[in-house]
Parts: structure tokens; sequence; C-alpha cells
């Protein structure tokens, strides 16, 4: 921002702390799990509702605002138009879509005084198509992109981490529309060019992964994630080769088959007293040693059983074969059977199943089961000719020498075995290294999943009518404040990039004397003039200690101090970092703060 362009700005409000409806605590909130939680209510800037819920004040609402600028800056600047749907709507569109029923409990549903249906909208794919079917038939009104700024809700489960995970947030979704394949690509690295302009502005560091796309379906799905070790995503990336993904979507490389010609026939061993993995390898080792090497874990195949959910209320076993080095990873189940629940089996499950024996649970005895209803699906890295120790289905017994293909079939693979850091990348460069984030962003090639369901289509340049093909694009806007909190503080407090920042200036008077309290004053108003957001400590009964430490709390990033150095002509300006005060001649502090402005809004 130029000083022409702050000076042509129409002045902003002076916000005055005397009467700023603002109340900072000295003490952490007892749920605050995260840095971001437990000072951004400290400092103000937002309050607990319900769980999962927030009340913007002030200062928190205007960096909201700072944020929502930013999205839309940039959706605008890709031809991106904006409309605004309501939050409530009916059932209908998303019976039709199958998301009433897939969303499960996540959603949000109520019936109005007539009994008809409604929900509180988790996203809003199916009313962005059913406004272009309303308005739009023509190949010649395309391509088309739509986005909102809009506030959403979902029944989160276990909310955490204050504005991280919410059931009620903010969030740009936005929806391109476009007549074919091509130009659903243009339209996809339209937004991801305009997303990563978006988390440049932010200023923290994010990496973009590939996503498993769940219930929104299509053809690719990518997530930003804001590097934290807070997040709630786990992701891996390869530095040799560039690869990353959330682990939920990670790839496993497949091991080539494996000749089993000469393998030897599978047999069934005495192991008394090995319920466990390492117990089984330990017994092993003692009774059958290799030639070649110790037994590991990585040799036995452990299966392990979940019953799931279905939203319509029907129910059926799953059976996962994974190498006994490996567990099942809980995410990558959720998204692999999404929207299924699923909980491990349990007593009722087993009576039911009386060929399983617990702990000694073999392929035998769930291809007996699989005609009952169990699916047996296994890791890719159960290939055939691999051999394998595992549950001979008898208490105190494991079968030797299993071979995948000659002597059990499976009805499927799945990716759901955890990933680990020094696992080899599936590009086949290099190894895999672990990190976790805070999901930013996700982008979806859709296709025509949703035009097909509520019957979106144009006339083509020969009059054909064509299935519209549609992409979905989310940016987390409230979770976005957190986002940049997390990445901005210290112990003292936050410390706000200049561009979010609810304020450019926290100018401090600090004393009893009116002089200098007239001279706080008149710079406030000269720096407002001149287009600078200013918050003003003008309370004149608060030691300048408590004003301080507010000014660390809140993090505004330029402090202004007039205070004792006022009878030299001085005026103390630093950074919120407070390590680069410099002390200015009263006639020079204008232009030296506005010049700091200028710069650190520019970045």
């Amino acid at each position: 921002m130029s000083s022409a362009r702050l000076a042509a700005a129409r002045p902003p409000a002076l916000l005055r702390m005397s009467t700023l409806f603002l109340r900072t605590l000295r003490d952490d909130p007892a749920e605050a799990e995260v840095a971001s939680h437990r000072l951004l209510v400290r400092a103000g800037y937002i309050r607990r509702a319900a769980p999962g819920i927030y009340t913007w004040l002030p200062l928190g609402l205007r960096v909201l605002a700072k944020v929502e600028a930013v999205v839309r800056e940039e959706m605008e600047a890709i031809g991106g138009q904006e409309v605004h749907f309501p939050a409530l709507l009916p059932r209908e569109p998303y019976e039709v879509s199958g998301r009433w029923t897939e969303y499960g409990p996540n959603l949000f549903r109520l019936q109005d005084r007539k009994k008809a249906d409604y929900l509180l909208a988790p996203t809003h794919e199916e009313m962005f198509t059913l406004l272009v079917k309303d308005l739009f038939s023509s190949y010649k009104d395309l391509p088309l992109t739509l986005f909102q700024v809009q506030t959403k809700y979902r029944d989160e489960a276990r909310p955490r981490a204050g504005l991280i995970r919410g059931r009620e947030f903010v969030m740009k979704d936005s929806y391109s529309f476009d007549v074919d394949d091509a130009g659903l690509e243009a339209s996809y690295a339209k937004h991801r060019a305009a997303y990563r302009r978006i988390f440049d502005r932010f200023g923290f560091e994010y990496v973009i992964v590939s996503a498993h796309a769940g219930a929104m379906g299509g053809s690719r799905s990518e997530e930003f994630l804001a590097k934290s070790p807070i997040g709630e995503d786990t992701y891996v990336e390869c530095r040799a080769c560039g690869y990353a993904a959330n682990v939920e979507a990670a790839r496993t490389p497949v091991p080539e088959p494996v000749p089993y010609d000469d393998a030897p026939a599978a047999h069934v061993e005495d192991t008394p007293g090995t319920p466990t993995i390492d117990s089984l390898v330990a017994h092993l080792e003692r009774t059958l040693p290799r030639d070649d090497r110790p037994w590991g874990a990585a040799d036995t195949l452990k299966n392990v059983l979940f019953r799931l959910t279905h939203p319509d209320g029907t129910t059926e076993g799953v059976a996962i074969g994974v190498p006994g080095d490996r567990e099942v990873d809980a995410k990558r189940m959720e998204a692999a059977f999404y929207p299924a629940e699923l909980v491990p089996f349990g007593e009722e499950d087993f009576a039911a199943a009386p060929a399983l024996v617990k702990g000694y649970i073999g392929p035998g005895a769930l291809g007996e089961e699989r005609s009952s209803g169990i699916r047996y699906l296994v890791d890719p890295r159960v290939v055939e000719g691999s051999r394998w120790v595992t549950g001979a289905d008898e208490p105190g017994r494991h079968v030797v020498d299993l071979v995948a293909g000659r002597d059990f079939t499976a009805d499927g693979t799945i990716e759901v075995a955890e990933v680990r850091a020094g696992d080899p990348c599936p590009n086949g460069d290099g190894v895999l290294e672990t990190a976790r984030g805070i999901e930013m962003g996700h982008v979806f090639q859709l296709g025509r999943k949703f035009a097909e369901a509520l019957d979106l289509k144009v006339l083509d340049v020969n009059g054909k009518a064509v299935t519209v093909t549609m992409g979905s694009y989310g940016v987390g806007v409230t979770r976005a404040v957190a986002a940049i909190a997390e990445a901005n503080h210290d112990e003292k407090g936050l410390a706000w990039p200049a561009h979010v920042a609810p304020a450019h200036v926290h100018l401090v008077a600090t004393g009893k004397d009116a002089e200098v309290f007239d001279a706080a004053e008149a710079l406030a108003l000269q720096l407002q003039a001149a287009g600078a957001e200013v918050l003003y400590d003008d309370r004149p009964k608060v030691s300048p200690g408590v004003k301080f430490k507010d000014a660390e709390l809140l993090g505004v990033p330029l402090v202004v101090v007039v205070g004792r150095g006022l009878a030299d002509g001085l005026v103390e300006v630093r950074s919120r970092a407070g390590d680069d005060a410099v002390q200015v001649p009263v006639d020079e502090v204008l232009e030296h703060v506005l010049a700091r402005v200028e710069a650190a809004v520019a970045g």
C-alpha cells in the first residue's frame, strides 16, 4: 500500500481502548488445547458460546473480515462471481444427491412447524447446481465460476482446538461449471493457482497433498495443509521426487508377485500362548528358526474385524488383513468406508461367527464366514506368492507358509495400514517423511456426479444436450484465522501480520500527564486521517505495565508509545516483537510510522 493509497483511503474508525468492547484475560481458558484457541480467547477476539461454536468480538471480526477480503480478491481475480445462499435448506435436493443419508450424524436436521424437513448446510453443491440449472442452458453460458463466503454447520462428534474444528464455521466454497473435461482441467488449474496466492498472502507454511475424495467423489482431489504440529491431518512427502499425500490417500508400493512353485506346503504348528504378534514371533524364533534371517512381525498376517453400519441402517462385517508389523489406521479406515460408521468386532459379533477364534483368526475361517456377509480385504503388500504366518482358526495354533493366491484369496485390497516415516515412496524414489498439518483448502474435480443427480445439462455447439462437468473448491475462512494465529505468536501473545491484523498501529499513552494524552490523541488522529488503522490505548487510570501486556497479547504489529520520552521531544516506536525500539522525534514520528505501516502492509 503506497502513502498515496493510505491518504486516499476513507479514514478508518479510531479504536479507543477506553470504549472498545474488550476484556483481556490473564489466565488461559480451561478448555483451550492449542495456542490459537488460548490466545484468541484471552485477547478478546472470540468467546465460546457452546462446544464448537464461538461469538466473534469486534477485534476478531476485523481480522475475519480481512481474511475474507483476501479470499474474495483472489476469487474475483480468476473470474469468480459471488453469490450468497441461505444456510437453512430444504431436504429434497440432498435427498436426490443421496447426501441426506450419506452425511449421517454430521448433518444438523430439523423440521419446521409443518413437519417439513430442513438442514443446516454443511456445504452447498446441490444448491449451486440447481441455481445454474435454473438460469443457464447453453454452452455459450460456460465456463462459469460462482462462489460464496458463508457460514456452514456440521455436527462434529469431537469439536476441538477452538476455531480449527467447530460446529459452526465460515467457509468459502466455489464451483466451476464447464461443458467438457478439458474445461474442468482449466478451471481446476485456475483455482489451484488462486489458492496458492491466497495461502502465500496468509503467510503460513503450507503443502499441497493428494487427498481422499470421500463423499464428494470425482477424479482428482488435493488438500492445502498449513504445516503445524497441532494439525489433525498427517501427511507424507518424499523430498526426492516431491510426492505428497494425506495419509488417507497415501499409496503403498505394491511388490511384484512372488513365484511359489517351490514353496513348501502350508502346515499348522502348535503355538500356545501367542495371541499377540510379539509373542508369536518370539515363539517362532525359539521353535522354528529360519536359516536366512530371524523371524519378524512383517512375516505374519493379522486379520482385524470391524462391523460397518451404513447410513441406511444396514450392517456388514469386514475383515482387514495387514502385515503384523502394521496397525490399521483409524482415519484411513474412516475415509475408506465413509459414510459408514465402523467399530471393532464385539462379543456379540464373535458369538454370531463361531468359526472366528479371537487371536488366531486366519483366511480359512474368513473364507467360511464370507458367505455369511463378511468381506475379506487385504493390504496391497499381500501379493500373489507371498508367504505368511497367520491364525489357524484354533486356539494356540498358527499356520506357517500360507501362500497368497495358492492357499487363500481375498475379496480385494485396501489401503488402511498405517503409513510410517521411512516407508518407500510409491514413485520409487526416496523414502517418505511424515508431518502434521491443518486442512485449509480442498479442491475437487467433481465431474458429473451432482450434475447427473440433479439433471444439469446445457446444449452444446451442435444443439445436443450434454451434462455439465463441475469442480468444487473450499477454503476454511475461520480456520485460516486460527492457522495464522498458530504461525504468528510467542509466549507473550499474538503477533499478527500487518495485512490481517485488527489495526496497523497500537498507540499507547502512558503516565498521568495531560500533555502525554493530548500528544497521543493528536498523533492518533493524524495517523487515522492518513489512512492508518489505529488501536489507541487511551485508558487514563491503567498502569503502563498492564497496557504493555495488553499490547503484547493483542498482537498489533507496530507499537507506538507516547510517554515520559515526550519531555525530550521523543516517541518510542517498535515492532510487536519489541526488540527494535527506536526513539523518534515528535515532528518526524508521523512519517516514520506511516512508512513502516506501508512497508508492512505491502509485505
